[in-house]
């Protein structure tokens, strides 16, 4: 069977390794809280001490962290992957890095003789649990045709966007424009709520017309019921926006929009609601606290 080492076993990377060791991988696994690998472990998977460690033996490997600085760590710090990672390793690396980032943990690994491919997803938790998630990947042609079965494993769909960076540019992208919907989202229900329209009949309308999306028929009933569980994070939003305004500005092309978006998401995390949905952005937009049951 084969082999795959497993970074980071948060909300999403859990649901992707199970689906993994349900394809018949063996997972060799690593998370800095070690109680996120139960489950894992439940179903056969090897608990490791570091990432390090889960390299051993494995013919690929799997990442999904926070961010730039936990993917440096588990990639290229003192005890990272890239450290024991046998040549002819395939990296896929699904967490929402920036371009920058991907280039540089790229280069590292081809120094190793190992293949990096930036591969973030689009999807979220019932995505991820159900094999449904989209991978937009940047690096090696050939890295991408070897990682297929990992793909076909935990996604309905995979896409190479070019080369290293490429796919983390797109989800940046993707991304951006989920948090500038879910901030139009939070505004738009303000005024359903203050015209006394009934938010379901609203949803109902809106969805069936041009601006209908998977996201807005999530995000809309959220808001209405004041349910701000967390499928994504608002300070990861707002993680990502900041990182593709810094691409803006690499590219040096303007994205003022994104930069209002950013300036609100910005300040619903520093009012502590960075640990709720995206969607709690409106309670920044209204003036409104959290429910206590959040």
């Amino acid at each position: 069977m084969t082999t795959v080492a497993f970074l980071g076993l948060g909300a999403m990377g859990s649901r992707m390794a199970l689906n993994l060791i349900a394809a018949g991988f063996t997972l060799r696994v690593f998370n800095r809280d070690r109680a996120k690998t139960q489950a894992a472990q439940a179903h056969g998977a090897t608990v490791c001490a570091s990432p390090a460690e889960a390299a051993s033996g494995a013919e690929f490997a799997v990442s999904i962290v926070a961010d730039d600085e936990a993917t440096r760590a588990v990639m290229l710090g003192e005890s990272g992957l890239l450290g024991a990672a046998a040549p002819g390793t395939v990296i896929v690396d699904s967490s929402t890095n920036t371009p920058a980032l991907a280039r540089e943990v790229a280069r590292a690994a081809a120094a190793r003789g190992c293949t990096y491919l930036d591969a973030p997803v689009s999807g979220s938790l019932a995505q991820a649990q159900g094999k449904e998630l989209v991978f937009m990947v940047g690096g090696e042609a050939a890295a991408f045709d070897k990682a297929q079965p990992l793909f076909a494993a935990m996604g309905r769909m995979c896409r190479r966007m070019g080369d290293s960076g490429a796919g983390a540019t797109i989800k940046l992208i993707n991304n951006m424009l989920a948090g500038i919907s879910t901030a139009a989202y939070a505004e738009a229900a303000q005024i359903v709520e203050a015209a006394g329209i009934d938010g379901g009949a609203a949803l109902e309308m809106l969805a069936e017309g041009a601006v209908g999306s998977r996201l807005m028929k999530t995000k809309l009933p959220k808001i209405f019921k004041r349910d701000f569980v967390p499928q994504f994070q608002l300070e990861l939003l707002d993680k990502d926006l900041r990182y593709f305004l810094a691409l803006a500005g690499d590219l040096d092309r303007p994205a003022p929009i994104a930069a209002l978006v950013r300036s609100q998401t910005q300040a619903a995390r520093r009012a502590e609601l960075g640990k709720l949905d995206a969607c709690a952005v409106f309670l920044r937009v209204a003036g409104e606290t959290p429910p206590r049951k959040v």
